[in-house]
């Protein structure tokens, strides 16, 4: 069956949700199963948009604001199957930035109420939903985000054996921990390494000052090329201090460059495919880690990304391929039976 599949959208950043849609959009494979549309909406509007589609995604930020749209959206399309992808909240950044749970929790089952059915972004994000009960009746299931991987495999390898260029790639934000990077290469210890930071950010005039006048802290702007980022790195450094999923990790091994990251949430999936992990996410935790790199087995982390990028995109187009045809072809098979 081919089916009309519509994305509903209110991120008009340049970030991992649209850069997955472009994905999607492009893929010759899932051109097969559907066609996807793109529909753009504003975060907090009352009305629901009217099209026809035989089956609804949303990727919209679950928030107060936009609860009268979930709920016009459901209303509007009372027969049509309805999809909601979950990419902003996990475990820790609700341990971290959430101060009233009861309420946080009353306005996430009020949403996922509404859907048919529950995608997490990692297996990590997704034993939390399900832990948390937020969307019961085995509605929920997990598939791992993917993007246009193809500048990053053509990127040329690096030698690893004396690394000296440690790469940052990602917005100045909180959730980033990239002034826990920087406090570390503050340290002498690593005064033979180099940290480069690509990206903007509102918290990046807090970074520079924080940084001092170390010239081994370099501010390299914002990029719209991260694969020419990453090119210019022998390694790729994660400090987060949340994550559902982390979409630079994949791009990092898919660039065969070593990925040193903490373990938080769905950077557990990165770990497990090959990246170095920073047990403690502090500055003497990464200073530990990162003042060993000659010695650990790069080649291997190395190796092992490259293959866990290469299985990525087989996976991610496998598992939307087998969610448009439950979930649309079960909408099918009700109209039969009607």
């Amino acid at each position: 069956m081919y089916y009309s599949i519509v994305h509903l959208v209110d991120d008009a950043s340049l970030g991992g949700v649209n850069r997955m849609l472009d994905f999607i959009g492009e893929s010759p494979e899932l051109a097969r199963t559907g066609l996807h549309k793109i529909v753009r909406v504003r975060r907090g509007q009352l009305s629901a948009p009217k099209f026809s589609a035989d089956m609804v995604v949303s990727h919209l930020s679950i928030c107060w604001a936009n609860l009268p749209l979930f709920a016009a959206l459901r209303a509007a399309h009372p027969r049509t199957p309805l999809v909601h992808i979950e990419h902003s909240y996990c475990e820790r950044f609700v341990a971290l930035s959430v101060k009233n749970t009861n309420r946080f929790e009353t306005l996430m089952r009020s949403v996922m109420a509404i859907f048919d059915q529950v995608v997490a972004v990692s297996e990590t994000q997704g034993r939390w939903l399900k832990r948390k009960d937020y969307c019961p009746g085995g509605r929920l299931m997990v598939i791992e985000p993917c993007v246009d991987l193809v500048p990053f495999f053509a990127t040329l390898p690096r030698a690893v054996e004396n690394p000296r260029i440690v790469g940052v790639v990602g917005r100045a934000e909180d959730q980033k921990g990239l002034d826990i990077l920087v406090e570390a290469f503050k340290d002498d210890r690593l005064k033979h390494l180099e940290l480069h930071i690509y990206g903007g950010g509102s918290l990046l005039e807090a970074l520079k000052t924080q940084a001092g006048n170390h010239a081994n802290i370099v501010f390299k702007g914002f990029t719209s090329n991260p694969a020419a980022a990453m090119a210019a790195c022998d390694v790729i450094a994660m400090p987060s201090r949340w994550e559902p999923y982390g979409l630079v990790a994949l791009e990092a091994m898919a660039a065969s460059r070593p990925l040193v990251c903490s373990r938080v949430d769905g950077l557990d999936t990165h770990i497990a495919g090959g990246a170095i992990e920073v047990a403690k996410n502090t500055p003497d935790g990464w200073i530990d880690v990162l003042s060993e790199l000659p010695n650990l087995n790069l080649d291997l982390a190395t190796t092992r990304g490259r293959l866990t990028a290469q299985a990525a995109r087989k996976r991610f187009i496998v598992a939307w391929t087998n969610l448009i045809q439950q979930v649309a072809g079960a909408q099918d098979e009700e109209r039969l039976a009607a």
